[in-house]
C-alpha cells in the first residue's frame, strides 16, 4: 500500500485523524508530497497548491473558502460532509428562534449590569416587563431549504408545536428526507413569505442565493417577521436588512454569520459562527472527511465531492484507474478504449457540471500516459 501524506490546514478533531489508515501520515507542512489537506475555515483561496496535491477534504459542509472551479482544473477532487454536523446547527436553530421570541439577552445583561444591588431580586420584578416576548407555540415556521439541517429544523419545529412550510426544490431531497417532512407543507416562496412569522435558512451560497432576502421579498413578507440566518451572510442583503428592521417589518436578524454591518445594526442578535461548535459536530466531520480522503486515495472511490461526479466501485481488488476529465461523453469513451488493452473490468463514468470522471478496474497497470488523451486532466492509478 502506497504511503500517503495528508496536511491539515486547521486543528482537525483528534477522533477524526485516529481513522486514519495506518500508512497515512500528518505532514506538518503544504510541501510538495502531500497527497491530501483536511480543512475547515481556512481560506484557500490564493494558496499556492503542490503538484502531488490529489483532494482536499473539507470538514463542514460550506466550501466557499475553496477554489472549487481551480481544483477542478488541476484534477484535485474536492470533499465536503453534508449531514455530519446537521444536528449541531438544527439545535443551534432552535436556540436562535428563542431567542428572538424572549428577550433573554436583554435580560441577561441587565441581571449582569445590576449584579450588585443588593435587592435584585426585588427590582428584577418591576423590571422584567421590559423584557417580554412571545411563544413560538403556534407560530409558522418557513424554512428555505430542507436538505440535511432544514429537515432536521423543520421535524423539531413542528414538534415544538409550530406550523411548518417550506421551499424545496429539489425532489430528492424531499424524498430523502420524507419521514422528517411529515407534517411540513411545501410551497413556493411568495406564499413563504406571505405566510410566515418566522423564516429560517439553510441554502448554500451560490450566485442563484446571494443577496435572495433583498428589498422585493421584504415587502412580501408579514410585518414584524423574524429572521433566523444559520447558513451563510451574504445570503441577505445588508441594506435592505437594515430597512427592513428600521420600519419594522423585520422584528429582528439573529444570525450565526455577523459581519461588519449587521454587527452594529440595532435589531441584530449576532452569534459568533457557533453552528457546528460543538465536539460531536467536530468529531462527526472530521471522521467523515478522513474516510472520503482514504476512500478516494486507497480505492478511488468518489464520495461526496463538490467538484466532480460521486462515484464508486466498492473496495478495490487490483490495479484501479481514475480518470478524471472533461464532461464530454466521447473523452470517456476514449479513455476506455486506450484502456482495452491492460483488461478492463468493472468500470463507471459520470458527469457533474463541466467535468467528469471515470472509474475503471484493470488486471494491470497502464504502460503508457493516459494524460494524452484529449479532454483528460490527471489519472490516478491506484494499485
Amino acid at each position: 500500500m502506497n504511503q500517503r501524506r495528508i496536511h491539515c490546514l486547521n486543528k482537525i478533531s483528534k477522533v477524526g485523524l485516529n481513522v486514519m489508515p495506518k500508512h497515512y501520515h500528518i505532514s506538518e507542512d503544504l510541501e510538495e508530497g502531500v497527497d491530501g489537506i483536511l480543512v475547515r475555515s481556512a481560506v484557500m483561496h490564493d494558496m499556492d497548491l503542490p503538484k502531488s496535491l490529489l483532494c482536499i477534504a473539507r470538514a463542514g459542509a460550506g466550501v466557499n473558502n475553496i477554489p472549487l472551479d481551480k481544483c477542478a482544473e488541476k484534477g484535485i477532487v474536492v470533499f465536503n460532509t453534508p449531514g455530519a454536523n446537521a444536528n449541531a446547527v438544527k439545535e443551534l436553530t432552535i436556540a436562535m428562534m428563542l431567542l428572538a421570541a424572549r428577550d433573554i439577552r436583554g435580560s441577561m445583561e441587565w441581571v449582569k449590569e445590576n449584579r450588585h444591588d443588593p435587592e435584585i431580586n426585588k427590582s428584577m420584578e418591576k423590571a422584567k416587563s421590559q423584557f417580554a416576548g412571545t411563544e413560538i407555540l403556534g407560530k409558522t415556521l418557513g424554512v428555505i431549504g430542507c436538505g440535511a439541517i432544514g429537515a432536521l429544523v423543520a421535524d423539531a419545529a413542528s414538534h415544538l408545536g409550530m406550523k411548518v412550510i417550506a421551499v424545496e426544490p429539489s425532489e430528492a431531497n424531499i424524498e430523502r428526507y420524507s419521514h422528517l417532512l411529515t407534517q411540513v407543507e411545501l410551497v413556493d416562496y411568495d406564499e413563504l413569505y406571505e405566510r410566515a412569522d418566522y423564516i429560517t435558512l439553510h441554502v448554500p451560497l451560490l450566485d442563484a442565493t446571494r443577496g435572495m432576502l433583498n428589498e422585493k421579498a421584504f415587502n412580501k413578507m408579514k410585518d414584524g417577521v423574524i429572521i433566523i440566518n444559520a447558513a451563510r451572510d451574504a445570503l441577505v442583503n445588508d441594506d435592505d436588512l437594515e430597512v427592513a428592521i428600521r420600519n419594522g417589518k423585520v422584528r429582528r436578524y439573529v444570525t450565526d454569520f455577523p459581519n461588519s454591518n449587521t454587527a452594529k445594526m440595532n435589531g441584530v442578535v449576532a452569534i459568533s459562527h457557533l453552528g457546528a461548535s460543538t465536539e460531536e459536530a467536530e468529531d462527526n466531520c472530521a471522521v467523515m472527511a478522513v474516510n472520503e480522503i482514504s476512500d478516494y486515495l486507497d480505492n478511488g472511490n468518489i464520495v461526496n465531492s463538490v467538484n466532480f461526479p460521486n462515484l464508486h466501485l466498492g473496495v478495490r481488488r487490483g490495479v484501479r484507474a481514475v480518470v478524471l476529465h472533461d464532461a464530454n461523453k466521447k473523452t470517456s469513451e476514449k479513455v476506455l478504449s486506450a484502456l482495452r488493452p491492460y483488461g478492463v473490468g468493472n468500470s463507471v463514468t459520470g458527469v457533474k457540471g463541466n467535468f467528469g470522471t471515470t472509474l475503471v478496474d484493470l488486471q494491470k497497470a497502464p504502460a503508457k500516459e493516459l494524460e494524452s488523451v484529449p479532454g483528460v486532466i490527471r489519472v490516478m492509478l491506484v494499485k
